[in-house]
C-alpha cells in the first residue's frame, strides 16, 4: 500500500545558516524535492531559528500553493514562545496555513525530537490548542510513542493523526539484534489500534533507505516525514535521485 512522502528541508537551512547569504536556497530544493516526486514539504521551526526560519515558512507555503495535491506540514513545540522575529509557533503556523500541523513536545534545548507526548501531563493544555488549529481546517498530528493508551488518549483530545516515533526502530535496525522484532510488532499493534479508533498514522525520525523497506509494512500507515537520512544521502546520489529512491519505496 503506497504512502506519502513528505521531504523535512531543516538540514538544507542548518547549512545555508552556517554561512551568510541564502545558499543553498530552501525554497529550490524544496522544489527539486516536488519536481523528483516529493508528495510535500516539512518544516521544524524553533525560537531560536537554527534551522528553518518564518520568512522560510512564508515562502515554502507560497511555493506549495501553486501546486495542486502538494501538502505542507509544519512541526513544532505548539508552547514555543515568540523570541525576536520568531512570532511564536502556533501565531507563524496560522499565518501560514499549513495542510498538517504536526505538534511535537521539543524544548528548544533539544538537538532533535527524541520522544512522544505524554498526554497524562499535557491533554488539558493542547486540546484547545488543537481546536484552535481545526477551527482553521489545519490537519491536527500528535508526535507519539508507540502506546496504546496514549495513542487512546491522542483521539480524545481530537487529533486527527498521530506521528510515530521511529528513532528506536531505527536505532533496532542499526544493531540487527532480537528485539528488532518485538520493538516492530510494537509499532504494529501502535498502528492498528491508532485506525481502528479513527486517527491516521504517520511516522519520522531517523528512517532511511535502508530501514524503511520494513516500516512502509506497518498497517495504515499514511506519511512519512524523512530529512536528515535524506540529504545525507543526497550529498552521494544527488538530491533529486535521493527523492526519487524514497518515493519508490514509499509506492512500494
Amino acid at each position: 500500500m503506497a504512502f506519502a512522502l513528505s521531504v523535512n528541508l531543516n538540514k538544507i537551512a542548518l547549512l545555508r545558516n552556517s554561512r551568510a547569504g541564502n545558499y543553498p536556497d530552501v525554497v529550490r530544493h524544496g522544489e527539486i524535492c516536488l519536481q523528483a516526486g516529493a508528495d510535500g514539504l516539512t518544516v521544524h521551526p524553533r525560537p531560536d531559528q537554527r534551522h528553518i526560519r518564518p520568512d522560510d515558512v512564508r515562502q515554502l507555503a507560497q511555493l506549495v500553493r501553486t501546486r495542486p495535491g502538494i501538502e505542507f506540514n509544519i512541526e513544532g513545540n505548539p508552547f514555543a514562545p515568540k523570541l525576536g522575529d520568531f512570532p511564536g509557533f502556533l501565531p507563524l503556523v496560522e499565518e501560514a496555513r499549513p495542510h498538517q500541523c504536526t505538534l511535537v513536545p521539543d524544548s528548544n534545548e533539544q538537538l532533535t525530537s527524541d520522544h512522544g507526548f505524554d498526554l497524562n501531563q499535557t491533554a488539558a493544555r493542547l486540546e484547545p490548542l488543537i481546536r484552535q488549529l481545526k477551527d482553521r481546517a489545519i490537519r491536527v498530528s500528535l508526535f507519539m510513542d508507540p502506546d496504546r493508551e496514549q495513542i487512546s488518549l491522542a483521539k480524545d483530545v481530537g487529533a486527527d493523526r498521530i506521528e510515530l516515533y521511529t528513532g528506536p526502530y531505527a536505532a533496532a535496525c542499526g544493531q540487527n539484534g532480537s528485539d528488532l522484532d518485538r520493538l516492530f510488532a510494537d509499532y504494529c499493534d501502535a498502528a492498528a489500534h491508532a485506525t481502528a479508533i479513527g486517527l491516521g498514522v504517520n511516522a519520522g525520525h531517523d528512517l532511511n533507505l535502508d530501514n524503511l523497506p520494513r516500516f512502509a509494512t506497518l498497517p495504515g500507515l499514511l506519511e512519512v516525514s524523512i530529512g536528515h537520512a535524506l540529504i545525507v544521502e543526497a550529498i552521494n546520489q544527488g538530491l533529486a535521485a535521493t527523492v526519487r529512491a524514497y518515493k519508490a519505496l514509499c509506492d512500494n
